[in-house]
């Protein structure tokens, strides 16, 4: 007989469930954006909020969290309420923190329910007109003839950029002095006006410096050339062959945000990912869309933090 009940009471819940989820969302979506304005995963936010906000009638608002190397932005999603109403553009740096630092206050794969890949691109390194150098080869040979001189921005400990320069650093031999900000957009404003002389971030936000002559490109981190920028070698074409690093987003929501919401999200994303006005979008500004299930996903993340670990322990960057 209480087999029978507990039948009958799941049995009126499940309609629930579904009617949940064809609701959502129930209202506005904040999405977590752990870096300043103006950044490349806060154009790339802002972009797709716009456009979820009209695939489903509800404001997809932009919350930017910067600081603490994403790890607040992280944690915050992290605790929030699983119901589909809270969501976040995690970078590469979301595999890279659980090599980099020893304690996290959240775990990268358990506590988050994985969405969707979103966007992947190459870093695009540039130098400070004031840097003297007119490419990667020249800056080394600055930086070697003066170690400890010239100074590296990023957006935080653990980035994708901070990163990217720190193999440069060990494949080429030199000492270059970093200096963390609170996100590209900062960081960048002082790389433009020469207080430092070298950045590695994403072309999403930095492509449109270089084309009014305001930084000099030295490098692309990919493994090949960028479309949207088929000038500018890869760091690989100018004596370190093997050397790659990008930068990728993808959307998370909080650990147990209901399965049904999730496939809604990870259709519709996936549809705007393939809109042709989307890609265009993201080709100009030198990424290219992914997309794909939730557990390829939860796979990759896994891929790169394993990556990470290794890499980390080659160039001995202490954990933090």
């Amino acid at each position: 007989m209480a087999c029978c009940v507990f039948c009958s009471l799941l049995g009126s819940a499940l309609p629930l469930v579904a009617s949940a989820a064809d609701t959502y969302p129930a209202r506005s979506v904040r999405v977590i954006i752990p870096f300043p304005p103006a950044g490349a995963g806060d154009i790339l936010g802002r972009m797709l909020s716009a456009r979820l906000t009209e695939s489903f009638g509800q404001q997809f608002v932009n919350d930017n969290r910067p600081g603490g190397g994403n790890v607040i932005a992280s944690e915050l999603t992290a605790r929030a309420n699983p119901d589909g109403h809270t969501l976040f553009v995690a970078s590469a740096t979301h595999a890279i923190n659980p090599a980099l630092l020893k304690k996290l206050p959240y775990d990268s794969i358990r506590d988050f329910s994985y969405i969707t890949l979103l966007a992947d691109s190459p870093l695009l390194c540039v130098a400070s007109l004031s840097a003297g150098a007119n490419n990667l080869k020249e800056l080394i040979a600055i930086a070697k003839s003066k170690p400890g001189r010239l100074s590296y921005a990023s957006s935080g400990p653990g980035t994708g950029g901070h990163l990217a320069v720190e193999l440069i650093k060990f494949n080429a031999g030199i000492d270059m002095v970093h200096v963390p900000y609170k996100g590209a957009g900062p960081a960048l404003t002082d790389v433009i006006s020469g207080q430092l002389q070298f950045m590695c971030t994403s072309p999403l936000a930095v492509l449109p410096q270089v084309k009014s002559g305001r930084l000099r490109a030295m490098a692309m981190t990919g493994a090949k050339r960028s479309r949207a920028a088929p000038d500018i070698p890869t760091v690989a074409e100018q004596g370190f062959p093997g050397y790659q690093a990008s930068l990728w987003y993808q959307m998370l929501a909080p650990a147990n945000t209901p399965e049904a919401i999730v496939k809604r999200l990870n259709a519709e994303i996936n549809r705007v990912l393939k809109m042709p006005d989307f890609i265009e979008q993201l080709a100009v500004q030198g990424a290219d869309p992914l997309g794909g299930t939730p557990q390829e996903a939860r796979r990759y993340t896994q891929v790169e933090i394993d990556r990470w670990l290794n890499l980390i322990k080659k160039t001995n960057i202490a954990p933090q």
